[in-house]
C-alpha cells in the first residue's frame, strides 16, 4: 500500500471505504489568514455548516499555490491539466449535526478553464476561471498574480512571499487551520462533502507582501487592517475522494413548506 494512505494515526477519522478518486501534489503554498467575527460570515454558509473558530473568531484565509502530478483514478487526464496554479478563498467549519470539521471554499480561482468546469461538474466546487502567473525566478521568493476572467466584480490578485526557513511550532493555531481532511460545499440538494487525505503539513515561517487582493471584497468578506498569520509550505501530496451527499436531517425536512393541494 502506498506509504502515504497508509500513514493515518495523525487522521481524526478513518480513511473512507470507497476508493479515492484523484490525486495531485500541492507547492509553494501560503497560507494567509485573517481573524474576523463570525457574525461576518455566518449568513455566507449553508445552514447545516457552522462556523469554526479559535480563540473567539473565525478565520478567513487566502491561499497561493500551484498543482501538478494530477492523476484521475476513473477518468482520462484531462487537457492542459497537468500543472496550473489554483487561488483559494476559504475559511473553516463544523457540520452541525456530526460536529465533523472541515473547509468551506467561498471561491477557488484556476488558470485552467477545463479543470474549472471538471470541478464544477464533479464536485460542485465554486471554481472561477483565471489569468494567473507564478514566477519562481527569484532566489527564495514567489511572484504571484491572478485576475479572474469572465466577471463583473473585479477579483484579482498579486503578492510576493517567501518562506523564512523555520519550521512553525506543531499544534495550536497552525493545527486548527491545516489540519483538515473534509471539504464542504453547497450542493444544489444540500450540504456535501469531499474527503481527502495527506500527511501532516509540513510548515514553516513565512513572510509577504500584498499588492492587491480583491478576493474577500468580491465575497461580500471584509479582512481587518491588520497583518495577516502567515506559513508557508513546501509540497505535499493530497488524495481525494468523490462527492458525498450528505442526508437531509429530519428536523430541516419537518420545515420544508408543503405543496399545496393540485401544486
Amino acid at each position: 500500500m502506498n506509504k502515504i494512505l497508509a500513514t493515518t494515526e495523525h487522521r481524526p477519522w478513518p480513511l473512507p471505504k470507497s476508493p479515492w478518486v484523484m490525486t495531485q501534489r500541492w507547492n509553494d503554498l501560503l497560507f494567509a489568514h485573517w481573524p474576523v467575527p463570525a457574525t461576518d460570515i455566518v449568513h455566507l454558509l449553508p445552514e447545516d455548516l457552522a462556523v469554526d473558530t479559535f480563540d473567539g473568531a473565525a478565520w478567513v484565509g487566502v491561499v497561493p499555490f500551484w498543482i501538478d502530478q494530477i492523476r484521475m483514478r476513473f477518468l482520462p487526464q484531462l487537457p492542459g491539466a497537468r500543472k496550473f496554479p489554483e487561488l483559494n478563498l476559504r475559511t473553516y467549519v463544523r457540520e452541525r449535526h456530526t460536529n465533523q470539521p472541515g473547509v468551506y471554499f467561498f471561491a477557488l480561482d484556476a488558470a485552467n478553464p477545463f479543470a474549472v468546469s471538471a470541478a464544477r461538474m464533479f464536485f460542485d466546487l465554486p471554481y472561477y476561471w483565471a489569468h494567473m502567473k507564478v514566477d519562481r525566478s527569484q532566489e527564495r521568493e514567489i511572484l504571484y498574480s491572478s485576475e479572474r476572467l469572465l466577471t463583473r466584480r473585479p477579483a484579482n490578485f498579486r503578492a510576493r512571499y517567501r518562506s523564512l526557513g523555520q519550521p512553525c511550532t506543531k499544534g495550536g493555531i497552525e493545527s486548527f487551520l491545516t489540519d483538515r481532511y473534509a471539504l464542504f460545499t453547497r450542493g444544489k440538494q444540500g450540504v456535501e462533502r469531499v474527503n481527502i487525505h495527506h500527511l501532516p503539513w509540513p510548515l514553516e515561517l513565512a513572510e509577504a507582501e500584498f499588492e492587491l487582493n480583491d478576493l474577500p471584497q468580491a465575497h461580500g468578506i471584509h479582512l481587518p487592517d491588520t497583518k495577516p498569520l502567515l506559513q508557508y509550505s513546501r509540497e505535499l501530496t493530497v488524495y481525494i475522494w468523490g462527492l458525498e451527499r450528505l442526508p437531509i436531517r429530519a428536523a430541516r425536512a419537518a420545515t420544508a413548506p408543503v405543496p399545496a393541494p393540485g401544486a
